[in-house]
């Protein structure tokens, strides 16, 4: 699928600005929008939109298909009548420019139970015959979905392997009666996602009518503990008991010796590609009903995934199985047509892993602050990149631009200190830049390169440091949690990317 020559800039919805604890689908969120549409780009990039758990990474999910319900906005509560203003303003004493995800969990679900709790004596035929209608097209996932939180919170949230066998098993029996006992635990939860779907909807009708197109994130991994895996075990490499005989990751790299160690379960593709792929296809056709475009994560995982024995603490002894990625993207295409994909196409890329992607015409990825650590060759260097491509200054992965030019050694990747000298010189000599604004060196060289794609995250736009990054790979706590201030989205920076957006012909 071809893209035309456009930009946009990559932040995650609960890095909006809010004074409820975490970024939310509510009036900053219009308005970042409105801002990116001053600003005349044409991509609003998020990362994964399910409901995330311990850790709080979107890459690690209760469902591939369910959605964030930390994203719902309370004052969107209050128009449809749900809650009062006095309510939403009982709330904790919320840090400003972070996210505390200990303190939102609780008042979140304080608010989101009252709402329910109303909901059950609302009278409104119009609002009961909407939650019905979204209870019955999203049945295929959201009766599973619903009954595995339920269960997940009678059984103090812990990971299903640790149910007692005939849940985890799924004996008919045991279900029937976890239906019948958890019955307004269940409804709340599909309460929950049909007001999560409500106000996405809104809002993505709104970037619709500000041609304004979202590039959702789709992981190629699901998190083991998930209603995902739990319901469908045969497509996951488990043992009798649910503990997964192989795990995910990657080998060594440029963010760990060790590798990372992701521990997601690997897919059964004999059996995955036996069923026709069932599951990728209704996968993707939810993912496309939520965003426009979606960046596949980790494409090389499905020309051969690096499986890691189940037990091990490190990704270092694992090794790389084929995968039938060929036969799951023509089983995709053949069930929904011409896929609009990104393909996050970066790590250990070998001549296969090309082969799949441009077989499908798939635009890879290029990353600014890859590009100065080897010769005029590399490929992440301007000069290098094609049309049909996806450049970014950086991704959430990365350190911001500021934060990465006054980088040490050891901090955030492998390199030492003199491969970080050598990268600086190399880059200030190539940008032809001073180094003052090296954030704005770096949006000018992707927004001029023949890419047809230019993205930037909105830390680089806002020109912070590495106090802003979203994610550090291969670490496991203080990540996810930088949000935006009031005012971030400045007439300012505007101007600016507008500017820049308008003299490389990406309006």
């Amino acid at each position: 699928m071809n893209f035309p020559r456009a930009s946009g800039v990559l932040l995650h919805p609960t890095s909006l600005p809010s004074k409820y604890g975490i970024g939310d689908l509510g009036d900053e969120a219009y308005k970042f929008v409105d801002f990116l549409a001053d600003a005349k780009q044409s991509y609003w990039q998020v990362l994964p939109l399910g409901s995330t758990g311990y850790g709080d990474s979107p890459y690690q999910c209760f469902s591939a298909f369910a959605g964030n319900t930390n994203l719902i906005a309370p004052q969107k509560l209050v128009e449809d009548g749900f809650l009062v203003d006095e309510e939403i303003n009982q709330k904790p004493d919320f840090p400003v420019g972070r996210v505390d995800f200990g303190m939102l969990y609780d008042w979140k679900n304080w608010i989101l139970s009252l709402a329910y709790e109303r909901f059950r004596l609302t009278t409104s035929v119009d609002l009961r015959g909407k939650f019905e209608t979204f209870c019955q097209q999203e049945s295929d996932w959201l009766d599973d979905y619903a009954l595995f939180r339920a269960i997940k919170k009678s059984q103090d949230q812990k990971s299903w392997q640790k149910w007692e066998a005939s849940l985890l098993l799924r004996k008919p029996a045991a279900l029937s009666q976890a239906k019948e006992d958890l019955r307004e635990d269940i409804q709340a939860q599909k309460f929950q996602q049909w007001l999560f779907f409500r106000q996405w909807n809104e809002l993505k009708n709104y970037c619709c009518s500000k041609n304004i197109k979202i590039v959702g994130d789709i992981p190629i991994f699901v998190a083991l503990d998930s209603a995902d895996v739990w319901c469908n075990p045969s497509q996951f490499k488990l043992d009798e008991d649910g503990f997964p005989k192989v795990v995910a990751g990657v080998p060594p790299d440029y963010f760990s010796k060790t590798g990372q160690l992701w521990g997601n379960p690997i897919y059964n593709w004999e059996q995955m590609q036996h069923d026709g792929f069932r599951w990728w296809i209704d996968r993707v056709k939810a993912a496309l009903k939520t965003v426009d475009i979606v960046r596949v994560d980790h494409f090389r995982g499905f020309a051969a995934s690096w499986e890691v024995p189940g037990r091990d603490t490190t990704a270092q002894n694992g090794r790389w199985v084929n995968v039938p990625g060929k036969e799951l993207f023509e089983a995709l295409e053949n069930a929904i047509g011409n896929l609009p994909f990104w393909a996050e196409d970066l790590g250990v890329i070998t001549p296969d892993v090309e082969e799949l992607r441009d077989s499908f015409g798939f635009p890879g990825m290029r990353i600014l602050q890859f590009a100065f650590g080897g010769d005029t060759n590399n490929h992440d260097l301007p000069h290098n990149y094609i049309k049909n491509c996806v450049a970014y200054t950086g991704t959430h992965d990365n350190d911001t631009t500021v934060g990465w030019f006054h980088s040490q050694a050891g901090a955030g990747s492998t390199r030492n200190a003199e491969q970080i000298k050598r990268e600086r010189e190399f880059c200030l000599d190539y940008l032809k830049s001073d180094g003052r604004e090296i954030q704005w060196d770096f949006i000018r060289a992707v927004w001029e390169s023949v890419a047809d794609t230019a993205i930037v995250p909105m830390q680089d736009l806002l020109g912070f440091g590495n106090e802003a990054r979203m994610n550090l790979p291969a670490s496991s706590s203080g990540n996810w949690y930088w949000q935006c201030k009031e005012g971030d989205f400045s007439e300012a920076i505007v101007d600016r990317l507008r500017g820049l957006t308008e003299i490389y012909g990406r309006v």
